[in-house]
């Protein structure tokens, strides 16, 4: 049995709306793929994450600015790439959104979320871009 492997890439503006397209994009995946419903539900709400963070804090919400998403789907695997235009960010030295002081905040959850739905997750170019790593299936075929 020949392994799956696909890719595609797509610019969105950075609008909070624009969400709703990744959001597309990832049912479009669970379909085509038929990714397992737990994985669909890490990916999903980790990779919104991403691309909301790269939307609100890398770019500002300017119109003008893109997000960049690729992903690639090999196997049961699956990386999704999200990039803003922004400066990015020191991301070791974020505050604990599990901390006392910080439960009652409304934002600081995103970086935590994605890092606790990944299999794996990983920074670049000064936070910027963040590569997301997932299984697409609770158990592999052979």
């Amino acid at each position: 049995m020949t392994a799956t492997k696909y890719s595609n890439s797509l610019e969105i503006v950075s609008q909070p709306q624009s969400i709703n397209i990744i959001e597309k994009v990832i049912d479009d995946l669970k379909n085509e793929f038929d990714i397992h419903e737990d994985s669909y539900g890490n990916i999903l709400v980790a990779v919104t994450e991403a691309v909301n963070n790269a939307i609100m804090h890398g770019n500002d919400c300017d119109p003008s600015k893109q997000v960049k998403v690729s992903y690639e789907v090999d196997g049961d695997r699956i990386v999704f790439t999200v990039s803003d235009e922004g400066k990015g960010f020191d991301y070791y030295n974020l505050p604990d959104p599990t901390a006392p002081e910080n439960l009652e905040k409304p934002t600081g959850r995103g970086v935590f979320l994605m890092k606790h739905l990944a299999d794996q997750v990983i920074f670049s170019e000064n936070g910027k871009v963040v590569e997301l790593y997932f299984k697409t299936h609770n158990d592999t075929l052979a």
